[in-house]
């Protein structure tokens, strides 16, 4: 056992610690000491295979971040390439007037196989393949891995705030936002070392044109001067070998920088390539049928090569039949199950009873025909797994059980629009866009965007419906760029945490009675029917969840309620002792655990006008001078806006009696506002006010 955990350790080690130091020695090594004809054919072939490899890996990954260590491998092939570049040149050097196999066999395969023993062809040959490596290729992607790690790091501050939104909604949890925070830093590291990489596939390009004229100028001089050569043939010998070297050295190099082309153009999609290209490429039969026809028509033309041309055109033509045939069919089958009558409907009509009045939903969520796919997993559908992120975090952070959402389609609704209900009710829709992406303006951007102009549905911001493929330009210009289902979502997240006490029925007062009185029976006991009534119960929850004061802290309610209750039954009384007892919780929701708590307060003139205004009106509530309520509502307002600049919570303070009725006055209107009454600030927080308002 003990000699198994030694060999896996020595077996770790020699393959984690000593696999580079050992790789960069044997680069050092083949660049000073002289390499045997045989050894340098083994390398030549390794570094053949392994731009094979590289290329191969790059094509079948599924994303560029899959393949993090391409910069690192890119480099030590570049290093490999060139040593063996100097380990040849040296033999060329040397052995170069003895002949064609002075270098070896992979050498001299390249110099009198691939080019025919011609030098001048050879020389042809491999301009044309530096051309191709230099010009096109490596300059295309040295372009493309600038742009990319530019654009991936301006769009960083959009892509965080996307994170920090769905956080914020429910659409996911800290563990997801983690891991995609995590990504976002890898990938902006993947792509400014690829920006980097890219250099040494352009240097290796511009380092081989010099090796070739260099060994071909130095060993015509050495054949001539040094071992008395003809001028042919101190010309032929170098140059075979020369230009045999160069090939056996670009091809690796041209596929190394294919494979840096290839993984930086990837899209983002999970999706391997081959998929990506048959999916996009011959998706449309039209495509082919077209191509096809017009191939046939150049095959028909007199003096043409006609039968590649028809053969291709045939081919084309075929295969564009055969998509459409499939489509054809798969959409029949489609209609075909949706038109099937139900088992139901087939039957004969039975007597109406009861049971077929289905109860209304308490949270309804109703789609359009085109938006079916969002909400259907066996489609790819994530909307589904969305809400339920949703009901969990305001469950828990409201301290209830949201009801289920139940989701239907609906024909009456246009093909891209929804719509949100609550007990039957619709409290909100809107349409969306189910192939394009939401940019919303978060208020400072660098630009505007080609596409639709809307409203993000469930704030009112100014937004633009995008194609995909501008997510990334849009990021980098400060929008913040959401699909459809996180647009869904987050607007039925921002209904149930402004109606979520309207959503607390007594079935939920009693869970949570009962689930309190596992913990404390004795708090319980008595309390509902004998104190107070469940009704009352609810009433106050329903008070504190309007005012988005969570009932998690439910025992600390419930024993504000029971102390209140006898001495007066009234539930705004008692919601306002309950408030009092939740104080410390109130202020901290609200402001943090800050010491200093920043207040507006009215003017005591204004206070005494309201107060003796609202008990002239009784239970009816305040009926103010026009005037003197615009007046008032246009001053809190301006003052919640400073204090919504400067970072602070906007909170007003103001005389018990008033604290209601003045909530309820400003609670649509003006809703980053808090109102608090003097009793519900602790004695440990030291007041600070910012603005006073007056008449």
């Amino acid at each position: 056992m003990e000699n198994n955990v030694l060999a896996a350790r020595f077996k770790s080690v020699v393959n984690g610690q000593l696999a580079t130091p050992m790789l960069l020695v044997a680069l050092l090594a083949m660049v000073i000491l002289p390499l045997p004809a045989f050894m340098l054919d083994m390398l030549f072939t390794f570094n053949i295979a392994l731009s094979l490899v590289i290329v191969l890996a790059s094509i079948y990954m599924l994303k560029p971040l899959h393949f993090a260590a391409f910069p690192s491998i890119l480099l030590i092939a570049t290093l490999l390439r060139l040593a063996l570049n100097v380990a040849s040149t040296r033999i060329i050097l040397l052995e170069g007037h003895t002949g064609a196999a002075a270098a070896g066999n992979v050498i001299e395969a390249f110099g009198e196989f691939v080019i025919g023993g011609n030098y001048a062809v050879g020389f042809v040959v491999f301009s044309i393949l530096v051309i191709i490596n230099f010009v096109v290729v490596t300059k295309g992607a040295t372009r493309i891995a600038e742009v990319s790690a530019r654009f991936t790091l301006d769009s960083m501050p959009g892509k965080q705030m996307a994170i920090d939104a769905d956080l914020n909604a429910g659409l996911i949890d800290q563990d997801e936002a983690r891991r995609r925070r995590e990504e976002i830093m890898q990938e902006s590291d993947f792509y400014g070392s690829m920006d980097g990489a890219s250099k040494f596939v352009r240097g290796d390009a511009v380092a081989g044109i010099l090796i070739l004229f260099i060994n071909i100028i130095g060993g015509f001089i050495i054949g001539v001067a040094q071992h008395d050569l003809s001028f042919s043939q101190a010309a032929q010998n170098y140059t075979l070998l020369t230009i045999g070297d160069g090939l056996v050295a670009q091809l690796p190099s041209l596929l190394l920088a294919s494979a840096a082309g290839l993984l930086i153009t990837r899209s983002t999609k999970e999706q391997d390539m081959g998929q990506q290209i048959v999916s996009q490429l011959l998706s449309n039969p039209k495509t082919l049928a077209v191509t096809s026809i017009i191939i046939g028509g150049l095959g028909l033309i007199p003096g043409m090569p006609n039968i590649p041309f028809l053969i291709l055109a045939a081919i084309g033509g075929g295969s564009a039949f055969m998509i459409h045939q499939r489509q054809k069919v798969a959409t029949q089958n489609e209609l075909t199950a949706s038109q099937q009558p139900s088992s139901e409907t087939s039957r004969e009509q039975r007597e109406l009873s009861w049971d077929d009045l289905s109860p209304v939903d308490p949270i309804g969520l109703e789609v359009g025909y085109r938006l079916i796919p969002l909400v259907d997993k066996n489609q790819g559908g994530q909307l589904m797994n969305r809400i339920k992120g949703i009901r969990k975090k305001i469950s828990q952070e409201m301290g209830f059980l949201i009801p289920p959402v139940h989701i239907r389609d609906n024909l009456d609704l246009a093909p891209t629009a929804y719509q949100i209900t609550l007990f039957g009710v619709t409290f909100g829709e809107a349409e969306v866009h189910p192939d394009r992406m939401l940019a919303i303006n978060p208020g400072q951007v660098f630009g505007a965007l080609e596409g639709i102009k809307t409203q993000d549905p469930a704030f009112g911001l100014d937004a633009t419906w995008i194609e995909t493929g501008q997510r990334e330009y849009a990021q980098a210009q400060g929008y913040t760029v959401v699909d459809v289902d996180t647009v869904i979502a987050t607007h039925l997240s921002k209904i149930l945490n402004n109606h979520a006490h309207d959503l607390l029925g007594r079935e939920e007062v009693q869970h949570l009675l009962d689930n309190l009185g596992k913990s404390a029976p004795k708090l319980v006991e008595g309390l509902v029917p004998d104190t107070v009534p469940l009704g009352t119960v609810q009433k106050v929850l329903q008070n504190l969840l309007e005012e988005n004061i969570p009932v998690r802290d439910i025992r600390t309610i419930t024993e504000a309620i029971s102390e209140q209750a006898s001495r007066n039954p009234d539930p705004e009384a008692i919601t306002a002792a309950t408030r009092m007892a939740l104080s410390h919780s109130i202020i901290q929701h609200i402001n943090g655990t800050r010491t200093d708590l920043p207040i507006i307060t009215l003017d005591p003139e204004l206070e005494q006008i309201l107060l003796k205004t609202l008990q002239a009106s009784g239970e009816g509530g305040a009926s103010l001078e026009p005037g003197l309520a615009e007046n008032m509502h246009k001053n809190l307002q301006e003052a919640t806006q400073r204090q919504e600049m400067t970072g602070d919570s906007a909170i007003l303070v103001v005389q018990a009696g008033l604290r209601s009725w003045i909530s309820r006055f400003i609670r649509h209107s003006i809703p980053g506002l808090n109102v608090l009454s003097y009793n519900e600030i602790p004695d440990d927080k030291q007041i600070r006010i910012v603005a006073n308002i007056g008449r």
